[in-house]
């Protein structure tokens, strides 16, 4: 297969497995060396089992159009991303530092407020975000922690840095697809996890399912459930998977009721029977009709209550998502020398706050170079990429950000890392990005790699899947250490 090879080349990007031209990074230099060495027939073929095995396996995500909910296989690219385990770990404890300044903050802001109070974060940043609710002042969950389950988004730049581009505190998704590559990968390729020491990732649902327990010190086995949207919810899989892999019980908010006493209850063909701890995947709005949205069918009226009582832990805790604002984003290495002491393991992407003058000036003057972001958009919506758009949307968002400042930040575009990845009859660079996932509850567990996603079209820097991309399975690889079977 060299052929599919002869012409790779990143040019000015930084490649995750290539040193130089035809040259391995010395952690990825097996790797590359058993795929060179491959017959094109067999790889195809090692190709296009993968693809049939996601099918098979019925591993689908939801893409929402014009023309209905559609159902697409996931798109999978068999040549993983590799990550040197030495440079792995230091990033593992940038995580935890970042979610625990994070949760400080969440803490902070329903409480004392001290760090408003101290004017380190401006007030109306923090009460005008659409994920405060004023709801949970006064709440202090389990160990201080809001967000249990965070997924940090982490790119780098032509140089080799690593930033964390966005945090993901409300309801993360993709670690079930994190699962299910490495699944796949194993059994495309089983000989390579002989030939390398590859970080495991198939015991996340077991420090899930210890995490969420451990929300309920007082009880020794508590019930714990996966609160989902149903069957038409885009992560639905995602969510069938994880509640089955970490032994959690599947529930709509239709099986679920607040009894008189005030705790939380499934209905099942035996009766009432009580729920401890609920891993929720619907978003604040939808959770308690009693509370936030009076027309939502999707939550358990009187569920907040519960939870303020104590009665029902809830992960991640209503609230946490005024952390997920990307104007208060550009605050957290602030949040990190102020609550734990220390400066920043992990650097922000440099951010322009568009909500001062003199920030904004510089973004109107460089706006056909910039990226700018609405505070609580995701999925890669409602943004512009400057070099990648024209000129009336460039136009467009200088009317936006002249009306409505305090909505948007702006970061340069970064010249986003590549990755060998299939492009029809060769291999080429794609730009991708990295999500780890990190649980926090009365200990941190941080996913060895994570989810590799990937922007399969040339030159686009949109790696989600509902706009084109796909994802690759991430290997923490101890150069040091010899193959192990995972």
């Amino acid at each position: 297969m060299m052929h599919m090879w002869r012409d790779y080349n990143p040019g000015e990007f930084h490649d995750e497995l290539m040193a130089g031209p035809y040259q391995p990074r010395h952690f990825s230099y097996r790797l590359l060396d058993y795929l060179q060495s491959m017959r094109r027939e067999a790889f195809e073929q090692r190709v296009a089992d993968s693809e049939l095995e996601m099918l098979e396996r019925g591993i689908t995500f939801t893409v929402y159009s014009d023309a209905g909910n559609i159902d697409r296989a996931w798109p999978f690219d068999i040549i993983p991303r590799m990550i040197a385990k030495r440079e792995w770990d230091c990033t593992e404890k940038g995580l935890i530092q970042r979610v625990r300044a994070l949760n400080q903050f969440i803490n902070d802001i329903y409480n004392e407020g001290q760090i408003i109070k101290d004017g380190l974060i401006p007030a109306d940043v923090v009460y005008q975000s659409k994920g405060y609710r004023p709801q949970c002042r006064g709440m202090q969950p389990a160990f201080g922690v809001w967000a249990h389950i965070c997924g940090s988004d982490l790119v780098r730049d032509h140089n080799g840095t690593l930033y964390v581009l966005e945090d993901n505190l409300r309801v993360p998704s993709g670690v079930a697809y994190m699962l299910e590559n490495r699944k796949t990968t194993k059994r495309i390729l089983p000989e390579l996890f002989k030939l390398l020491s590859i970080s495991p990732v198939n015991d996340y649902p077991t420090h899930l399912a210890s995490m969420l327990a451990s929300l309920r010190p007082e009880l020794s086995q508590p019930t714990m459930a996966l609160l989902t949207p149903g069957i038409y919810n885009s992560a639905y899989y995602e969510h069938a998977s994880l509640a089955q892999q970490a032994g959690l019980i599947l529930l709509e908010g239709a099986d679920l009721l607040v009894g008189q006493d005030g705790y939380v209850y499934m209905k099942t063909i035996h009766g009432l029977e009580r729920v401890d701890v609920i891993y929720r995947r619907i978003d604040d709005d939808f959770i308690d009709p009693l509370v936030f949205r009076e027309d939502s069918v999707l939550g358990i009226p009187g569920i907040m209550q519960s939870w303020r009582d104590g009665k029902i832990a809830i992960a991640n805790a209503p609230g946490c998502g005024v952390a997920d604002d990307k104007v208060i984003y550009a605050y957290v290495p602030e949040m990190i020398r102020y609550y734990l002491n220390e400066e920043p393991l992990l650097p922000n992407v440099p951010t322009w706050l568009c909500r001062d003058p003199d920030q904004l000036a510089h973004v109107l003057d460089n706006l056909p170079d910039l990226v700018v972001k609405p505070a609580n958009e995701s999925g890669g919506y409602g943004m512009l990429v400057g070099p990648h758009s024209s000129e009336a949307k460039i136009e467009e968002f200088r009317k936006l950000l002249q009306e409505d400042p305090d909505n948007y930040i702006a970061q340069p575009t970064l010249k986003l890392s590549v990755s060998p990845t299939i492009a029809g009859d060769h291999v080429a660079p794609r730009h991708v990005d990295l999500r780890p996932f990190i649980l926090s509850g009365r200990d941190h567990y941080v996913t060895p790699g994570g989810l590799t996603r990937v922007a399969l079209v040339e030159g686009s820097l949109v790696v989600n899947s509902s706009q084109g991309g796909g994802s690759k399975d991430t290997w923490v690889v101890d150069e040091n250490g010899s193959g192990v079977s995972l």
